[in-house]
């Protein structure tokens, strides 16, 4: 997909906390460090950022990150953007407080997810499902996040449904 392009003709979000956390915005805490994994606009990093918290947010498309550069200033607060490939790797090293990943599907990646979290860290993952949809290669099969995460971390909330699979789960103390 040409991101630069989509994202050129986008509009500076505002700054929102991932779905996966709607109604749960106190799991977040308001000191230590933030990973938003393909950051897309940065709404969610500046978001991160505005809590109090030292936030790094990745994504490839040099426009998404331009988008969250200009919401991060309007915001008065600071991100570390970086911008790089994730399909060649996590371009980071933890250990993060918390870490979200919105609507960005790379199974090979699921492994550094966890490995990046922090003693009680919390990880917030939202993907494309072939639950409740017609799947294809950019959808996690049924259950996906669950295998991948379940027996490293404590899962707090696992949702399937309407081609969307969420889970949010703490690393242990």
């Amino acid at each position: 997909m040409d991101w630069d392009g989509r994202y050129a003709a986008s509009p500076v979000g505002e700054p929102g906390p991932p779905g996966v956390l709607a109604g749960r915005t106190g799991l977040v805490p308001t000191t230590g460090r933030a990973l938003d994994v393909a950051c897309g606009r940065g709404t969610v990093a500046v978001w991160l950022a505005a809590r109090g918290l030292a936030t790094d947010a990745v994504d490839a498309s040099p426009a998404g990150l331009a988008l969250g550069r200009a919401l991060a200033a309007r915001a008065g607060v600071s991100v570390g953007w970086i911008e790089a490939d994730l399909e060649a790797g996590l371009p980071v090293s933890g250990p993060y407080d918390v870490v979200v990943c919105q609507r960005y599907r790379e199974p090979a990646l699921y492994p550094a997810l966890a490995d990046v979290l922090a003693p009680g860290g919390l990880l917030a993952i939202t993907v494309l499902s072939a639950v409740g949809d017609t799947g294809g290669r950019f959808r996690a099969a049924p259950g996906e996040l669950l295998a991948a995460f379940g027996g490293a971390l404590d899962v707090i909330d696992h949702v399937e449904g309407d081609g969307e699979a969420s889970l949010l789960a703490r690393s242990a103390a």
